[in-house]
């Protein structure tokens, strides 16, 4: 009945304030308005099963209105916190159904469980890490799926249909039907909205339930039948003694909390205590005697009987060999004097000492061959004591990141202790994790967005507000505007971050007397510091000239301004705000100081120029007085044109071949006063003579003053003889009439005559031959002819040569001669000429033994700096590997 009267119930309108909450729309429009409307129809629409059976707009949808909001495109836009992109409506997308709902794209999500379900097991816990590896945690609530349920295929929120279509008039993501999943509680209903993101809504429908000590039954919710009545519990604590003191409630009864008096086990002490602690043991020993009457309980504090005699029965010696029979519990079994034989608390050797009693001793001292727990060392140590060597392990930790640096690890390396600290996706926190492999968990902070006047504002997570929408707001903006254009500018609707900046002309009159044609750039209210959202670069980089509350940009009215040199032609046109005066291409033009040269340098300012700018059609007084002040500010930093250094070109006079030694001037140049040297003319003397005054002389006086005034001595160039003449210019005139007197002789030299020179010339002359090929020594010889005394001269001297020949034949035989060659007879020859004396014997003998004497000490005094070398060179090297080992001990490591 409670059913069919809710059915009867007329299906109630959606509440309009959770409308406004997330429709981002602008009221004022007909776009906003019919978004507006098909988001109210889309909820309608989803919901209408469900109010059906509630008969109200249950609170509860408020979660589920979100939702749909968000994956409607109405509210925040989604966004996949793997890789921070929007989530579409055509983009294949992956939820969590199990928590939080959050909606991923399909390829971000399978690559994420791939890694998160590879990661390398534990060393510390491998069986559990084993275990927990083969599961993928949702990056949001880090709730586990096991690896079977990797997501494969793109499927609606309900999961009925694969790969939905992309209908606009149905929510995205969504098949359109009816969700039909199985509700909260287990209570066998399912949901009855369409196929919706976020989680179902709790069970509308009524059932009959009791209360939760069952004392009451009532008609309810299916998601609410669990209730307290608000009557005092009936039901009995566990001591079975006193009754519960709370009200009706779910769950187990709280523990009795009544003080009273209670004894302890033993009852020899009495405390107040809780109902639920009555039971408890002093701390005082028990007195009571065991079961064999001889020894005393040392149980302490307990009920009942003391207990039988651990000493009775059986009775052994302390190793237990040896039984020795009727003995009572009061006498001391004496020992069997046999070794010990039990094992140590190395659980390997045997106690070597005979029989003894108490416990045999603690550490074995058997020395073993061990390992180190890494297996890099091996050595014999006693059994008790643990081999640990130096070596520290390279393995990396489960982190994949640090390695272990641990020293003997056993290969069981414990997990990285260090935090993650890489940054998130969202770029503005760090990981807080203890060092992980794979990626890290996203951002798990929210981040709050709201208009201006803070009426519309959502969520969204930390890292996707840079992609998000600003929320719109239909209320007009309360802020006034700073700006001159204040009762001008029209108002606007609320808005995110700062007011927009005026679009009026700014107008104001710059120092140059122009007016500002910029947009204005007056004061704009600061935006609220509150608001995460950042806007775009674009709106960042829009205006950057004029940028609100900047003053006014330079004028840009376009003048003309002359160059430096006031060169005709030569003006440009520039903006007001950059206009300076410059140096054009031409050179400068103006005459130096020298009188004779013109400035070279670029056209630049003089300093102290002074000029006027009307000739340049300036605008008015203002603009003329600030040019002429920017012009004074520049002819005060001008520089002076170039001084001339060029030599002085001018020719001289009397001229003459040296450059004057001034620099370049206007005035005559001074006289020369360079030292000229002339040789004479016969080249026996060199005069030095001033330049002006040898050029001032005509040319018969400059050869006079040459003279050197002596003979002349010049060779003359037929015969043998000097130049016998004073020292003239010129050829000297003796060249053929030479007056000295020659000797004239024969071809065979016996006949001789003296001739003057000429005479010896013109002989040459006239017999074809040149004097000037006649050898000085041959001079005059062979112009005689030979006579009869000639003749006779020449036989005798056959006669005498003959004579000479016959007598060396006698010495020297002629078969001998034949015999030896002629090169040998020479050589000996020779030897007979160069017999050495005693004194040169001696001395060679002493010279080689001085070179011998020099060689031998060469060679010792070799071999011994060689040896002492060798030496040094070894003692050099130790100390650089000494010094190589100090520097390398003296670097700090780090574990």
């Amino acid at each position: 009945m409670a059913t069919a009267a809710a059915g009867s119930r007329p299906p109630p309108t959606p509440d309009p304030a959770s409308q406004l909450i997330f429709s981002d729309s602008d009221a004022s429009g007909s776009d906003g308005d019919e978004a507006a409307g098909r988001g109210a129809a889309l909820e309608d629409s989803i919901f209408a099963a469900y109010l059906h059976i509630s008969g109200r707009a249950s609170p509860d949808l408020s979660k589920i209105r979100s939702f749909l909001a968000s994956a409607a495109g109405r509210g925040p836009l989604v966004s996949c916190l793997i890789c921070l992109e929007r989530v579409r409506p055509g983009d294949p997308a992956w939820s969590c159904a199990s928590g939080c709902h959050a909606l991923f794209h399909l390829i971000c999500i399978q690559s994420w469980a791939q890694q998160s379900s590879h990661r390398p097991p534990s060393a510390t816990s491998p069986a559990a890490a084993a275990a927990a590896s083969s599961d993928w945690p949702c990056p949001k609530c880090r709730l586990p799926y096991p690896r079977t349920q990797i997501p494969r295929s793109y499927l609606c929120f309900c999961g009925k249909v694969e790969d939905p279509p992309a209908d606009p008039w149905i929510l995205p993501h969504s098949c359109g039907e009816v969700c039909d999943r199985p509700l909260r509680g287990q209570c066998g209903h399912r949901c009855l909205l369409l196929c919706h993101p976020g989680p179902c809504p709790p069970c509308p429908k009524l059932v009959s339930s009791r209360c939760f000590c069952g004392s009451r039954q009532d008609v309810r919710r299916c998601a609410q039948k669990l209730f307290s009545c608000n009557k005092p519990c009936p039901k009995p604590l566990p001591c079975q003694t006193h009754r519960c003191p709370e009200r009706c409630h779910e769950g187990p009864c709280p523990s009795c909390q009544v003080r009273e008096v209670y004894s302890c086990a033993c009852g020899k002490t009495k405390e107040e205590r809780e109902c639920s602690e009555r039971e408890f043991r002093c701390e005082a020993r028990c007195t009571g005697m065991l079961g064999c009457g001889k020894h005393v309980c040392d149980r302490g504090c307990h009920s009942g009987p003391c207990g039988d005699c651990p000493l009775q029965g059986r009775r052994t010696c302390p190793c237990g060999k040896k039984e020795y029979k009727g003995v009572s519990c009061d006498m001391d079994v004496p020992t069997c004097g046999s070794t010990c034989e039990k094992k140590l608390s190395c659980k390997i050797h045997w106690c070597p000492e005979r029989c003894h009693r108490g416990p045999c001793v603690e550490t074995c001292r058997m020395v073993v061959m061990k390992s180190c727990r890494c297996g890099g060392l091996k050595k014999e140590v006693p059994c008790y004591q643990d081999l640990v060597c130096e070596r520290k392990c390279q393995q990396v930790r489960d982190c994949g990141r640090h390695a272990c640096k641990r020293r003997c690890c056993d290969g069981d390396c414990p997990p990285c202790p260090e935090i993650c600290g890489r940054k998130l996706r969202c770029n503005n926190h760090k990981c807080p994790s203890p060092c992980h492999r794979g990626a890290c968990a996203p951002c798990p902070l929210m981040v709050s967005i709201s208009c201006s006047c803070g009426e519309t504002q959502f969520e969204v997570p930390c890292g996707t507000e840079k992609n998000q929408k600003p929320p719109k707001c239909s209320r007009p903006c309360r802020i006034s505007r700073l700006c001159r254009h204040k009762s001008e500018c029209r108002s606007h609707k609320c808005h995110y971050g700062a007011c927009p900046p005026c679009r009026l002309e700014c107008g104001d009159e710059l120092s140059c007397g122009h007016k500002c044609k910029e947009r204005c750039h007056g004061p704009v209210p600061p935006p609220n510091p509150e608001f995460t959202l950042k806007p775009t670069k674009k709106k960042l980089n829009k205006h950057l000239e004029c940028a609100p509350g900047s003053p006014c940009p330079p004028c840009k009215e376009v003048i003309w301004v002359p160059c430096f040199g006031r060169h005709i032609g030569e003006e440009r046109a520039m903006l007001c705000h950059s206009k300076r005066w410059f140096s054009c291409q031409n050179l400068c033009g103006n005459l130096l100081s020298c009188g004779n040269h013109y400035c070279t340098k670029p056209c630049h300012v003089l300093k102290n120029q002074t000029s006027t700018l009307d000739q340049y059609g300036q605008g008015d007084s203002n603009t003329e007085k600030q040019d002429q002040l920017l012009l004074n500010a520049v002819t005060k930093q001008g520089e002076p044109c170039e001084a001339c250094f060029l030599p002085c070109q001018k020719v001289r006079e009397p001229s003459c071949p040296h450059p004057c030694p001034l620099p370049c001037h206007s005035s005559e140049c001074s006289p020369c006063k360079v030292l000229v040297k002339r040789s004479c003319h016969c080249g026996t003397m060199v005069h030095a003579f001033e330049c002006i005054h040898y050029n001032r002389l005509s040319n018969e006086e400059q050869q006079r003053i040459r003279s050197c005034g002596g003979p002349c001595h010049r060779k003359l160039p037929n015969c043998p003889h000097l130049c016998s003449e004073i020292c003239h210019p010129g050829q000297c005139p003796s060249v053929d009439h030479c007056n000295k007197k020659v000797n004239v002789r024969c071809p065979c030299n016996n006949l001789k005559k003296e001739w003057l020179c000429q005479e010896v010339l013109k002989a040459y002359r006239s017999s074809g031959r040149d004097p000037k090929d006649i050898p000085k020594n041959q001079f005059g010889v062979g112009i005689l002819s030979c006579s009869i005394e000639c003749e006779n001269k020449a036989n005798v001297v056959k006669s005498e040569l003959q004579h000479r020949k016959a007598n060396e034949t006698k010495e020297h035989p002629v078969v001998q001669a034949a015999s030896v060659p002629k090169r040998r007879r020479r050589r000996e020859r020779i030897q007979e000429a160069r017999q050495a004396s005693k004194f040169q014997i001696i001395k060679s003998t002493i010279q080689r033994g001085l070179i011998i004497s020099l060689i031998f000490m060469v060679i010792i005094a070799s071999v011994y700096y060689g040896y002492k070398g060798l030496f040094l060179l070894s003692d050099w090297m130790n100390e650089m590997e000494e010094q190589r080992l100090h520097r390398r001990t003296a670097v700090p490591r780090f574990n």
